[in-house]
């Protein structure tokens, strides 16, 4: 009887040990790719409106660790939220969760990676219907590990269409982010919405020769608008990249993919300058990064006055309609998905 009761109580502690949140980050770069993604936990916002957002995340914490880490809250692109958990594996965010990348985080020594997914099963391509449900789901995922996030180090970040809905986050609730760097973002942000940045470090990436936002007639005016309303040009920063490569240095598939450059904290697998690219800041001046102070150093010197309370609506979008006219790219990604759609039609009738 003893003997059970003493097996029996082995199992409880065995059983109270693997239900504390350890630490995974015990994973470097030299453990590849694959073993970062398996860091990345499931977790899912409450509804709010319709819809609920669903995320992957890495966390930092560690046993009876009383830190507070900043919050990197990362949105893909179209085609990479096709279901759960791809918005990871079609991503190389998951480098930023290494020993090597998380200790760059100063002071912390280590983020949160929230990686949200938006609801492409159902026709929403980060449209102003998900800025409510990927709020709360930010704030709920605050609430459930407030004894370690650290709200005034909230930084967003995404790219294409993520990057359009990195500005409209922004846009929409200023006061949450201490930081921001849309890469070839989907949208060209008004004037009016400038103003609302004005105090919003921002870096945005992008390609002289992207074939889907382009960097004259989209990207280049947004960053000008951004810089002429901005009252921190000086810390806000504009990577250009012409030929777009891996951090290894072979071609991209698409000159569209610039966010390997941010994916690898703006440096090569050698550690040296990334391939074919130069970064301004917002009053013109050449920035030249030293390894390792690339991206995440930058976000990293940035704080706001947030204190992580909840928000209801869609903030400064509240009644802004998905085609109220304020879009570059919207209505043209809807027309070749729309035409894309037809096409595997006819293809499947056939």
């Amino acid at each position: 009887m003893k003997t059970s009761k003493k097996i029996i109580a082995m199992l409880l502690a065995i059983l109270f040990v693997a239900s504390i949140p350890l630490s995974v980050s015990a994973v470097s770069m030299d453990d590849g790719l694959d073993a970062l993604k398996e860091q990345f936990v499931f977790g899912e916002g409450p509804v709010a409106g319709i819809y609920s957002v669903d995320y992957r995340y890495f966390s930092p914490v560690k046993a009876n660790d009383t830190t507070k880490y900043p919050l990197v809250v990362w949105l893909h692109g179209m085609g990479d939220g096709a279901e759960e958990g791809t918005q990871v594996k079609k991503s190389e965010i998951a480098y930023w969760a290494s020993d090597e990348f998380q200790a760059r985080f100063d002071s912390a020594g280590g983020a949160f990676i929230f990686a949200a997914r938006s609801r492409e099963e159902k026709g929403k391509f980060w449209d102003n219907d998900m800025l409510e449900p990927l709020r709360a789901a930010i704030d709920d995922f605050i609430a459930n590990n407030k004894a370690n996030v650290d709200t005034t180090r909230i930084y967003i970040g995404g790219y294409s269409m993520g990057g359009k809905m990195t500005l409209k986050m922004s846009v929409a609730y200023p006061e949450m982010f201490a930081a921001a760097f849309p890469i070839c973002p989907a949208w060209s942000v008004p004037s009016e919405y400038a103003e609302l940045l004005s105090d919003l470090p921002i870096w945005i990436t992008s390609s002289r020769r992207d074939p889907l936002v382009n960097y004259y007639l989209a990207v280049t005016p947004t960053w000008n608008r951004l810089m002429s309303a901005s009252n921190v040009s000086e810390d806000c920063r504009f990577s250009t990249l012409t030929k777009v490569c891996y951090a290894d240095g072979k071609k991209c598939g698409s000159a569209h993919h610039a966010w390997f450059s941010v994916n690898y904290d703006m440096f090569t697998t050698e550690n040296g300058d990334y391939h074919n690219m130069t970064t301004v800041n917002g009053v013109g001046e050449g920035v030249t990064l030293t390894y390792p102070n690339g991206m995440i150093s930058w976000l990293s010197q940035f704080t706001s006055d947030y204190d992580g309370t909840p928000c209801e609506g869609k903030g400064n979008l509240e009644g802004k309609s998905n085609t109220d006219g304020m879009l570059y790219f919207d209505g043209i990604i809807d027309f070749f998905r729309v035409l894309g759609n037809a096409i595997l039609g006819v293809l499947r009738i056939r």
